[in-house]
């Protein structure tokens, strides 16, 4: 027996595929994984006193199979707790990309002009034209944020100003059925 899916349930079984792939990428980076996280950029500015790190310029950052490239990239740091070691390393606050935001892992993909990601919210927002690829499968809006404990995922709907007024534009959403089938 053949199971197909209402446009709805299709269009929520991408939301919860990117949803799940934003997990593996926010929470791959930055959060407790041992390897390395890799930063290339034009221009680096530390700023102790807003426990900040500013990389500005092609930046380039990756650790493991996750890949980061935007304009430019800040990361915000807990501040120091001088109870614990001085040689144990400070917690991600948040981080924020901003301008030709493009995150990759493996055959996912996901653009943007803005990323935030906040550690204690254990959120990520992509702003400004986001998009999320997988393989051939497609989401769209103004906005995606995911909730990485909740394990869930709004698409917001852009609105444009135009001689005739506000337009609000749709959500989108393009899924390829069985698009991992005809890639072997």
């Amino acid at each position: 027996m053949r199971f197909f899916l209402s446009p709805t349930r299709k269009i929520l079984q991408a939301a919860i595929i990117f949803g799940i792939l934003l997990v593996a990428t926010s929470s791959g980076f930055c959060q407790g994984d041992d390897d390395p996280i890799n930063i290339e950029a034009d221009r680096m500015i530390s700023q102790e006193e807003k426990n900040s790190v500013v990389f500005i310029g092609n930046v380039d950052a990756s650790q493991g199979k996750v890949t980061i490239r935007t304009d430019e990239m800040t990361i915000y740091y807990q501040p120091n707790d001088p109870k614990k070691a001085k040689d144990q390393s400070r917690q991600v606050e948040k981080m924020i990309c901003v301008g030709k935001v493009k995150i990759t892992q493996e055959d996912w993909l996901g653009t943007g002009d803005r990323m935030e990601y906040y550690a204690d919210a254990r959120k990520v927002i992509l702003h400004g034209n986001a998009k999320t690829w997988q393989g051939k499968n497609m989401v769209s809006g103004k906005t995606i944020t995911y909730y990485l404990d909740e394990k869930r995922s709004e698409v917001e709907r852009a609105q444009t100003t135009t001689g005739k007024g506000k337009k609000q534009e749709r959500v989108k959403a393009t899924i390829v059925p069985n698009s991992e089938k005809k890639k072997k």
